[in-house]
């Protein structure tokens, strides 16, 4: 399985080691999750609402009965691309497993179809009761993940398995079991994506066929790996994407300002826009008739990320596409990439209309040292993985 996006769900039962969840709440933040707590009534008596929602940032919800209307449960649901519950009491252990839903965080995880994750934390006789034992194995029969508990001591004397994890391990294994990478932390990625528009008239403009998906993709991918992402976006019908910050330009000379503006502060460059070459030197001012419409000049539009590789840092990475028709020419493409100041370049061929709109892409990804590796076909949020684990590399 593999996660949407960084928005989380920590639930929280009515166990001694609550407070325990507040270090866990950090460090999902840390690896770039949004993280919505939601208690249980019971573990409200260790650890308050205040202390959560100053720890998250947003507010907490624990009564199933407020705000009706709006169906919060299955918003909250449908929200979450990962639900943490730590700690997991035996009660909640054999709530979940029978299918009870009598509470706000119950009702969630009845509604999720998104990967859950329990944290067992309760005392050493409670964790080895048989009935303890069946409920959870029925619940990894059906595919969630149940962490082991720490053994050491409890509350009081008390020693035995069935200490709260330490936090580390939970991260560990949480990573692992929803195949979640965080390596793009504490980076910036600029994507540019979509077709710039050129116009003719307030009717007509100077165009291209491309849809968007894989700038799209390529944000998405960033974001899902933990980077903080900018999305600029040229006349693409795709939806705005959560949690990255997404603006909208229509020209190529709309494009370049906005990328002047955001160009200096990213790490990672992803120029998958596809940007019309030239523009009408005069735009009319009303739709030209047709018997007047004879000639159109033009001239050159800037080059977008040659103009950005002048006045790159050296610790900048520039990825470049380029879209051919017919036979691929590696050998001028890599004169286009050096041209250009590029590091990567992704050549394809859109002949007969391939690629532009599709969900999938093939091409050749050529590196500035010379090395050229063929991509056979595939999905384009693969190839965006592909691309950034590429640029990880040259990043060093």
């Amino acid at each position: 399985m593999t996660l949407l996006g960084r928005e989380l769900i920590l639930g929280v039962g009515g166990g001694i080691s609550a407070y325990k969840s507040a270090e866990l709440l950090r460090r999902l933040q840390d690896i770039g999750f949004g993280v919505t707590v939601i208690p249980t009534r019971a573990s409200l008596n260790f650890v308050g609402t205040a202390t959560w929602e100053a720890l998250s940032g947003r507010p907490v919800t624990e009564n199933l009965w407020n705000n009706v209307h709006e169906v919060p449960h299955i918003r909250a649901a449908r929200s979450a691309n990962l639900i943490v519950v730590a700690p997991a009491t035996a009660d909640l252990l054999a709530k979940v497993a029978a299918g009870l839903a009598d509470d706000f965080l119950t009702n969630v995880l009845s509604a999720t179809t998104s990967p859950v994750v329990f944290v067992p934390a309760m005392h050493p006789e409670m964790w080895a009761n048989p009935a303890t034992m069946k409920n959870v194995a029925v619940l990894r029969e059906r595919g969630y993940l149940v962490i082991e508990p720490d053994e050491g001591r409890m509350t009081g004397d008390d020693f035995g398995i069935g200490r709260y994890p330490e936090v580390n391990r939970i991260i560990s294994e949480l990573s692992t079991y929803a195949e979640l990478k965080s390596d793009l932390l504490g980076k910036k990625i600029l994507v540019t994506a979509g077709g710039t528009r050129e116009a003719i008239d307030p009717v007509r403009y100077i165009g291209n066929h491309s849809s968007g998906k894989q700038g799209y993709a390529i944000a998405k991918a960033a974001r899902n790996r933990g980077a903080q992402v900018v999305l600029i976006s040229a006349n693409s019908n795709l939806p705005d994407l959560a949690g990255i910050e997404t603006i909208s330009v229509t020209s190529t000379l709309q494009m370049q300002e906005a990328l002047n503006s955001r160009f200096p502060e990213c790490d990672l460059f992803f120029m998958a826009a596809a940007v019309a070459d030239a523009r009408p030197i005069e735009v009319a001012s009303e739709k030209l008739k047709k018997g007047s419409f004879n000639r159109i000049e033009l001239e050159t539009n800037p080059d977008l990320i040659f103009e950005l590789s002048k006045s790159r840092r050296s610790s900048q990475i520039l990825i470049a596409f380029a879209a051919e028709t017919g036979e691929m020419d590696i050998a001028a493409a890599k004169i286009k990439m050096s041209s250009k100041g590029a590091d990567l370049l992704f050549l394809n061929d859109v002949s007969n209309g391939s690629i532009f709109g599709s969900d999938k892409t093939a091409g050749i990804l050529i590196d500035s040292n010379g090395a050229v590796l063929e991509c056979a076909q595939q999905e384009k949020d693969t190839l965006a993985d592909l691309l950034l684990d590429q640029a990880l590399t040259k990043l060093g």
